[in-house]
């Protein structure tokens, strides 16, 4: 375990529209290809997605229940009410509360930000939270983001004490009912912008809230960067307008005006030209860090910064705790790691479920998640308390629902809940052998075909002569990458190495590819160890724009190498 990769070619487009849409746009036509495949068939189509435009975006109102938010926004303005702003501890929900503190306070009220911590008041609007949010100085108005779409009891609670409540939401809404408030923005309540992510509705609230009273001095496109950060860190689909929120906010990100930003690019080794793999592997994992170890209050405290100075202080303290972050990772990850090696083949035929004392619970979805793409089976990795009282997350892979897995599992476990491909478990230690027979039992219920075999998605065969800056120019024009828009992954068939490849840095292999006396070179990445098969080869690679010393070129980045068939 796993089953050997077995890779899967996309079929190709229609030449003959390839062609003419190629000719008309004067693009390479691997690429018009390539978005073809995505499924933007119509010319018109086809040019949103290669140029997506701020004017395209459309208007606020259309999100159900932004007029209601609005006008009671613009009366906590009118009578300088108090407001709180409730929060979730991920860079979504402390993107989110970011916008909406700076919004606020052009329009001159004084909103006091809360994020709940994770071990303390845990996710969510909790009744704990609010009460800690809210201290004693009960607030005229309440604003939660990033959740409460399902808080009724919560929300009766603020309904008694008078306080009014808007929510600001994108998590799915319960079948047994909704929170009753002022006003529920949530996309998944209408027919439309299903992929929004809490900091895209709150980018529509502020919308509309310029709208309503234009601000001379609030220029919202100073912002994308951070509704970008929401968006591509919480892996909603980069499509339609989350596709120009991420494609304007990274160029703004580039030139941002914000003090924190510009100290967290620093730190993090973000340069020029950031990319959506900059927000999900540099910035994201240490905007997250805090609220996985410790309080994200830190990392709202660094967007909110005015002061660069300070600002690189706070952004030094965030990357430290993400280095204690990935400390705590790597030892679950072992521990975990033999836990799996010590269990039966049966144990782990379709599936992964372990769990271990002290496991921190900020970590254990990311265990989770390295784990299920090591070995391709949905995995549950538990953290289990002085109590005995386990909390894990799970992740799957495409073709079995975790939902259902633990609609299965009722009689052993506490609670649990979540989406298909990612959920949250609450299990006894006492329990945790009887969750995994019957997970297993019910993703083995759910098998059909080959859907635990390991699968290596190729979009296009290139030949090496293809690789050229030209390409490079269109290719561009398919960023952002991220869900719903992934990088497009090549492969080319029938190539040698001109001479035995070069060990980087002890862990990567730096090839000297040759095709049809074409050559050009490539980067395996953690491959130094890999048994390496005879040539010649078919090779799985992605491409980036490499600049060195002034000097432009193709970076071929492979990511596997069989024997040529």
């Amino acid at each position: 375990m796993p089953d050997k990769q077995k890779w899967v070619v996309t079929p190709a487009p229609d030449s003959s529209l390839v062609r003419e849409y190629a000719n008309a746009l004067n693009l390479a036509p691997i690429v018009v290809s390539l978005a073809l495949q995505r499924g933007f068939e119509e010319r018109e189509e086809l040019e949103r997605f290669l140029y997506p435009r701020l004017k395209d975006l459309s208007d606020p109102f259309s999100l159900p229940g932004v007029d209601a938010a609005v006008v009671r926004i613009f009366q906590a303005v009118d009578d300088k009410e108090s407001v709180v702003l409730f929060g979730d501890y991920d860079v979504d929900g402390v993107s989110s509360i970011t916008l909406l503190c700076c919004i606020l306070k052009a329009y001159g009220l004084e909103p006091r930000p809360f994020l709940p911590t994770r071990l303390e008041e845990g996710y969510g609007l909790s009744a704990k939270g609010i009460k800690n949010s809210m201290g004693d100085d009960p607030p005229a108005l309440l604003i939660a983001a990033d959740c409460g779409t399902n808080s009724r009891e919560e929300a009766a609670f603020l309904k008694e004490q008078g306080i009014d409540l808007i929510i600001l939401d994108h998590h799915e809404p319960s079948p047994e009912g909704t929170a009753e408030c002022i006003s529920l923005v949530n996309p998944k309540m209408g027919d439309t912008f299903h992929y929004l992510c809490t900091a895209g509705v709150v980018f529509k609230v502020a919308h509309a809230l310029l709208k309503t009273r234009p601000l001379p001095h609030f220029d919202l496109k100073e912002y994308l960067d951070i509704v970008a950060l929401g968006t591509v860190a919480d892996i909603v689909p980069l499509e339609d307008e989350n596709r120009i929120f991420a494609r304007r906010g990274l160029s703004q990100l580039d030139r941002t005006i914000h003090p924190g930003l510009i100290a967290l690019k620093a730190v993090s080794g973000v340069s020029s030209q950031a990319r959506s793999h900059d927000i999900g592997f540099r910035l994201g994992p240490r905007l997250n860090a805090a609220g996985r170890l410790d309080k994200a209050e830190a990392s709202l405290k660094l967007l909110l910064c005015e002061d660069l100075a300070e600002a690189e202080v706070l952004a030094e303290a965030l990357d430290q705790q993400n280095k204690d972050r990935q400390a705590l990772e790597l030892n679950t990850r072992e521990q975990a790691e033999e836990i799996i090696n010590n269990l039966t083949p049966k144990q782990r035929s379709h599936g992964i479920v372990v769990g271990g004392r002290g496991w921190h619970p900020g970590v254990v979805g990311i265990v989770a998640s390295r784990i299920c793409r090591q070995y391709h089976r949905p995995t549950f990795v538990v953290g289990i308390d002085e109590d005995g009282l386990g909390k894990g997350s799970g992740r799957s892979v495409q073709g079995i629902s975790l939902v259902r897995a633990l609609d299965d599992s009722r009689d052993v476990i506490e609670s649990g809940g979540g989406h298909e491909m990612a959920a949250g478990v609450s299990v006894r230690e006492e329990n945790l052998d009887a969750f995994r027979e019957s997970f297993l039992n019910s993703v083995r219920e759910q098998v059909e075909g080959d859907v635990l075999t390991p699968k290596l998605h190729i979009d296009a065969e290139l030949h090496l002569s293809e690789l050229s800056l030209e390409l490079l120019d269109s290719y561009e024009l398919l960023r952002p990458f991220g869900a719903a828009n992934p990088q497009p992954l090549f492969m080319t068939s029938g190539v040698r190495a001109t001479q035995a490849p070069r060990v980087i840095k002890e862990r990567h292999l730096k090839f000297r590819f040759e095709q049809d006396r074409v050559e050009h070179e490539g980067i395996y990445f953690n491959s130094a160890e890999i048994d390496l098969p005879k040539p010649p080869w078919d090779i799985a690679f992605t491409i980036d724009r490499n600049e060195w010393r002034g000097r432009t070129s193709v970076n071929m980045v492979i990511q596997a190498i069989r024997k040529a068939v």
